[in-house]
């Protein structure tokens, strides 16, 4: 299911993640203790014309932030807390 592109942008900053801008938005995700940066790394295209992420670009994004997609989706729309997430990128290994 598609996404609009900034409700997913402003979910991960609100989740952790720091925008680098460079040939894409890059979304880094630092931690809650110590604020470090992690290999945990996601990103959304500046094509301005791109108003929704589809739904095949929602499930790279996923694994990119080492989540299954319906977990992904709970991360931005705002179910999964951030305390949650990072337990889970602990538990993977990620960070």
């Amino acid at each position: 299911m598609p996404r609009e592109k900034k409700s997913v942008e402003d979910g991960l900053i609100n989740k952790g993640f720091k925008l680098k801008e460079g040939d894409h938005h890059r979304f880094i995700y630092y931690t809650i203790e110590g604020n470090k940066k992690s290999s945990v790394i996601t990103k959304t295209s500046h094509t301005p014309k791109m108003k929704e992420i589809p739904d095949n670009l929602i499930g790279q994004m996923a694994k990119q932030c080492k989540l299954s997609k319906s977990d992904f989706l709970n991360l931005v729309d705002c179910p999964l807390s951030l305390e949650a997430y990072e337990n889970l990128l602990k538990k993977e290994g990620a960070i």
